[in-house]
């Protein structure tokens, strides 16, 4: 099983990169592979510039096909998710989370921001054609310490990305049964 992280923060490290790692951490020693992607991947221009044939966009389609699941974390500005995760995700082909399950995480200076990843992310991951998005986690400023070096979270926090990553893996699980045996499933809702 193979998931995707992607760190959409422009800052390295961040808190929303703290939260992947640690969701890394997780998963690999459930032995699911985990491939990263930072925003730092992609060359600057690439993405302003709109380079659909840029070779580190090439590749992140190409693990993309490959992969299970997805998982997203991205600070909020503005009320709304990273500008540069935007445009990285406005290059990526229309079906590119076609058959993945995807997390998002977010981090944000209060819980005032806590919405924007159901009313700004999960439009894009839905128009990107994702089979599920999670419910997700959202984290506040004062949850995460020492990002920098070795994370910190809040007991709350720990709590909900355990759960979160739970119900991943049960998707994960999940999405393989439905791939394998798309027909099968339609007998499963009448049970």
């Amino acid at each position: 099983m193979r998931v995707i992280t992607l760190a959409g923060s422009p800052r390295f490290p961040s808190r929303s990169s703290a939260l992947l790692e640690y969701a890394r951490e997780k998963l690999s020693a459930l032995d699911i592979e985990v491939c990263h992607w930072h925003l730092q991947n992609f060359a600057p221009e690439d993405l302003l510039y709109a380079r659909f044939d840029s070779p580190a966009l090439l590749a992140l389609i190409e693990q993309l096909q490959q992969a299970d699941g997805v998982i997203i974390a991205t600070p909020v500005y503005k009320a709304s998710f990273s500008g540069a995760l935007k445009t990285l995700l406005d290059l990526l082909p229309e079906r590119a989370l076609d058959k993945k399950v995807v997390l998002p995480l977010a981090t944000g200076g209060t819980v005032a921001h806590m919405l924007a990843v159901d009313y700004a992310l999960k439009p894009v991951l839905n128009a990107l054609k994702a089979q599920e998005i999670l419910h997700g986690v959202f984290a506040d400023d004062s949850q995460i310490a020492d990002y920098q070096h070795k994370p910190v979270f809040s007991n709350n926090l720990q709590q909900r990305l355990d759960n979160s990553l739970e119900t991943f893996w049960q998707a994960l699980h999940r999405r393989d049964f439905i791939v394998s045996y798309p027909f099968k499933t339609q007998g499963v809702a009448h049970v």
